[in-house]
């Protein structure tokens, strides 16, 4: 990692509902909370607490030298509003397949 540039993952006891639209796509007491040097804390959830049957997965991806290349879920009036690392870095590992919303209601 860049000098100063620090990322942790660690298990998270808080509840995570992710809500759009009045729809909830996510609820989750298992995630993952990644901590990164500059940026807000987020919550990564397993996909077996996720509504994966109203995602579809989106042509974008994008790279990050910390974590690796991310893929991306739409809903039809929100392109990109999820992510994951199918293939993450091994400094990050444990967020292998868990998703992250931009719009996250953390409980």
């Amino acid at each position: 990692m860049a000098a100063g540039h620090r990322i942790t993952v660690e298990e998270s006891d808080r509840q995570v509902l992710v809500v759009h639209g009045g729809q909830v796509l996510a609820r989750s007491g298992r995630t993952l909370v990644l901590r990164e040097t500059g940026c807000p804390d987020r919550y990564y959830i397993p996909p077996e607490d996720v509504r994966l049957d109203l995602l579809t997965p989106s042509e974008t991806h994008t790279h990050c030298p910390f974590k690796g290349t991310a893929s991306y879920w739409s809903l039809p009036d929100a392109a990109d509003l999820a992510w994951a690392y199918p293939d993450p870095k091994p400094e990050v590992a444990r967020i292998k397949d868990h998703l992250c919303f931009y719009a996250t209601d953390v409980r």
